[in-house]
């Protein structure tokens, strides 16, 4: 179970970045003033350091970190 969500963690950031950026590339709708990709990008930049904080205590949970 861990495993799954260590690659859930690690691809979700590139996924949503590089996979679905085709699908969000569009003006409408606004979100806090953004055009709806702007702000799709700002929030992985944001949720991606949760990403990488979530690997970190999986892998020193498992004793992975030396």
């Amino acid at each position: 179970m861990k495993k799954l969500l260590l690659i859930v963690l690690i691809s979700a950031p590139f996924i949503a970045q590089l996979v679905v950026l085709p699908f969000v590339n569009r003006i409408d709708p606004i979100i806090f003033g953004l055009p709806f990709l702007q702000f799709w990008l700002f929030l992985w930049i944001v949720l991606t350091p949760f990403c990488t904080l979530g690997i970190y205590h999986l892998q020193k949970s498992e004793g992975s970190l030396d």
